[in-house]
């Protein structure tokens, strides 16, 4: 079995890699990165470490790496004789790979099984992101793509935080995973991933995660931000941030019993073991690393205006959540080009104008004044 992943950074190396290893497939990284790929093809073997709970160390060998912007005639060879594609390459960069995708699924041979494809990324339903790019790159020559290839949406969590210096390709992580995946598409035939969790409805799975773990990690890493502490295991040790990280999953926690008919003690459950990974100081994590990118975070359907939108919807006004949208819109950290360009954009618009550009909400949408509010209060700090 041989399996091609694109991005071969630490969460392809660390998590994707590594479970498709443990599930005995030949592994081909494919990646833009020329120094990377020459030190993976130069490369035997390297490990995981996991850090935490049951501490571990995984050796990954019988791999290969191509360089996916030189290679693509190589590529194309290899995505048409493997069983799977998948990809870790940030939702953005999807539409940059879907080209030689479909190329590599238009070589396949005549008869051979179909080419299963998922996404692991960070969003909400990537792979049909990815098949809609593939679909516009595909040429009908090529024969039906729905006979020829598979698409399965993924809900992936594993928290790798920045790597040590001088640790070469070898990857830390923490003991925790969850790589859960609709078994619909499959029909019959399910790829063998032991340890990845199949389950015939995603959806719910998706938004638990995205709102649970994703929401948790940023909300603590814009309340240490602003309460001056560096590291997320150092917020979380903080009683006062601590307290609000709780509050906002206890909004969240109810948003996904309500509407997703999730038990109420398992949902807690899965909250309070959430809660114990953001403070394992096994795990280096700045706050600054984690509160990155404050657009896409604070964008329409992501962590903190999606769960809060659906709250005041049924009514519910979300004073935790819209807590920590006040704090993710203080994030001003010089380094990261998405919070130079958020305080950009809150000095020179009007505040109306600003909270639609910034959430996607409508101005007749309930949350919007409450948020146009915190817009307002940034605002008038910034003057």
């Amino acid at each position: 079995m041989k399996a091609v992943h694109f991005g071969a950074g630490n969460i392809g190396r660390g998590f994707v890699g590594l479970l498709l290893h443990h599930a005995g497939y030949e592994l081909v990284f494919a990646d833009v990165a020329d120094a990377l790929i020459s030190e993976l093809a130069g490369a035997e073997n390297y490990r995981v470490h996991e850090v935490g709970e049951q501490p571990a160390v995984h050796t990954v060998d019988n791999f290969r790496a191509v360089n996916s912007t030189t290679e693509e005639s190589r590529l194309i060879e290899e995505i048409a004789s493997a069983d799977i594609v998948t990809t870790a390459v940030g939702p953005h960069i999807l539409k940059f790979v879907a080209p030689v995708i479909a190329k590599g699924i238009a070589a396949r041979a005549g008869g051979s099984a179909p080419l299963q494809v998922m996404a692991c990324e960070n969003a909400i339903n990537a792979t049909d992101i990815l098949r809609e790019f593939v679909v516009a790159s595909w040429n009908e020559a090529g024969g039906n793509l729905a006979d020829r290839a598979v698409f399965a949406n993924t809900a992936v969590d594993r928290i790798v935080p920045n790597q040590e210096p001088g640790q070469g390709l070898d990857v830390t992580v923490e003991t925790f995973y969850e790589w859960v995946i609709d078994r619909s598409p499959f029909g019959n035939n399910p790829p063998v991933i032991p340890g990845a969790m199949f389950v015939d409805r995603l959806g719910p799975y998706i938004e638990r995660k995205l709102f649970t773990v994703n929401t948790g990690h940023a909300s603590a890493a814009y309340f240490g931000y602003q309460a001056g502490l560096e590291k997320i295991s150092e917020a979380m040790a903080d009683p006062s941030v601590a307290a609000d990280v709780r509050a906002v999953l206890g909004e969240t926690k109810q948003l996904l019993v309500d509407k997703h008919g999730f038990d109420g003690g398992e949902q807690e459950a899965y909250v309070q073991k959430i809660l114990g990974r953001f403070t394992n100081p096994h795990l280096p994590d700045t706050v600054n690393r984690v509160g990155r990118a404050p657009l896409r975070k604070l964008s329409r359907n992501e962590r903190f205006i999606g769960p809060a939108a659906e709250l005041a919807e049924r009514g519910v006004t979300p004073s935790a959540l819209l807590k920590a949208i006040g704090s993710a819109l203080r994030f001003d950290d010089p380094a990261d080009a998405e919070a130079v360009e958020l305080q950009k954009l809150l000095r020179s618009s009007g505040a109306a104008e600003a909270t639609q550009q910034i959430t996607g909400l409508s101005s007749d949408h309930p949350l919007f004044p409450d948020v146009l509010k915190l817009v307002e209060e940034r605002q008038s700090a910034l003057v």
